[in-house]
């Protein structure tokens, strides 16, 4: 069965299609940004379940750019070192460890901070007080995402991911519920991505992965639907490797969830933008993880809350599909 099977990406080679989808901790203890004995724990005890892509919460690539002061940051060098600690331990169990680099824009809850977006406008959502970007502030912005590369690279990480969802800033400059703008960045809601790829590019370094996640819709008429998105990756297509699909986000709406309710949209983006995708959205029963994978739904499979409540569900599956073989030797006695 391929959940259980090596996988290649274009330079990266995972024991296993299973992945840790990246969920916020909320567990810094200064509001410094920098990550924990907690952080510790919490991803290497997943790369020591076998997980075989362990993605790392987002994290902000500058103080505003987090969701909330409690959450990781990667904009000045002393964040390096502790996150460099958690890499180089997932990699001594064998698994492969990327970072998701995000800015909140208007929904970020940090205090004593400039929050700001592509437009300012009237919402269902109760926001803090945030103001329409600068053109200045957009490339600082985009500067400060190609630092925050550089600094990954130094910690290790074997691949990053954009975050362009969840209504989050890339994904409000995609989405027209949110970008109103008169400007390029306006007339061209692609522009801020193909810019930002252009300079991550021009630092992050070519035999490691880089990719995107999405929200392949918006839930909502004037929103974006899942071709716009494809049309959108279509263009850049040749600067990602892979697409993380999930949806919603930009506004409060009602939302049809199911279990696996995602994958649809994380097998027409695969079939009609021809990038491996990874599918995620209330997978947590073992036969949907593996019939996800045998129908050709996705090419990677991740689980968020599961791997909350169970670390070691893939030694759990390991078990049970007569694969004990590929329990590490220390817990091997727990499922034989």
């Amino acid at each position: 069965m391929k959940l259980f099977n090596e996988y290649s990406l274009r330079t990266m080679t995972l024991k296993n299609r299973l992945v840790m989808a990246p969920m916020c901790m909320y567990q810094v203890v200064k509001e410094d940004g920098l990550a924990t004995d907690f952080h510790f724990a919490h991803y290497v005890s997943r790369a020591i379940g076998q997980v075989g892509l362990i993605i790392v919460e987002a994290t902000g690539v500058t103080p505003n750019g987090r969701i909330t002061d409690k959450d990781l940051g990667l904009w000045n060098d002393s964040q390096i070192e502790p996150l460099k600690r958690i890499v180089d331990a997932v990699h001594e169990q064998g698994s492969k460890i990327a970072i998701q680099l995000s800015h909140a824009g208007r929904k970020s809850m940090t205090k004593n901070c400039e929050h700001f977006a592509p437009s300012v406008l009237e919402s269902n959502q109760n926001y803090m007080p945030y103001k329409e970007m600068s053109k200045e502030e957009i490339h600082e912005i985009i500067t400060d995402f190609k630092e925050a590369a550089i600094r990954a690279d130094k910690a290790g990480f074997d691949g990053i991911e954009l975050h362009g969802a969840h209504g989050y800033l890339l994904h409000e400059f995609l989405s027209p519920l949110s970008n109103q703008r008169s400007d390029e960045f306006g007339k061209d809601r692609n522009l801020f991505l193909k810019e930002l790829l252009n300079e991550i590019h021009s630092v992050w370094p070519r035999e490691k992965e880089l990719w995107i996640r999405v929200s392949a819709t918006d839930y909502h008429e004037n929103g974006l639907k899942p071709q716009d998105v494809i049309n959108t990756l279509l263009e850049v297509k040749d600067q990602l490797d892979l697409v993380h699909v999930s949806s919603g986000g930009v506004i409060s709406t009602k939302i049809p969830l199911k279990d696996g309710y995602q994958l649809d949209l994380a097998k027409e983006i695969k079939e009609k933008v021809g990038l491996p995708t990874i599918g995620v959205g209330l997978i947590n029963d073992p036969n949907l993880f593996i019939s996800a994978l045998e129908d050709d739904y996705c090419d990677l499979v991740a689980s968020g809350r599961e791997l909350l409540r169970n670390p070691f569900i893939m030694l759990e599956m390991l078990k049970t599909n007569d694969l004990s073989d590929k329990i590490p030797f220390s817990y091997y006695r727990a499922y034989k």
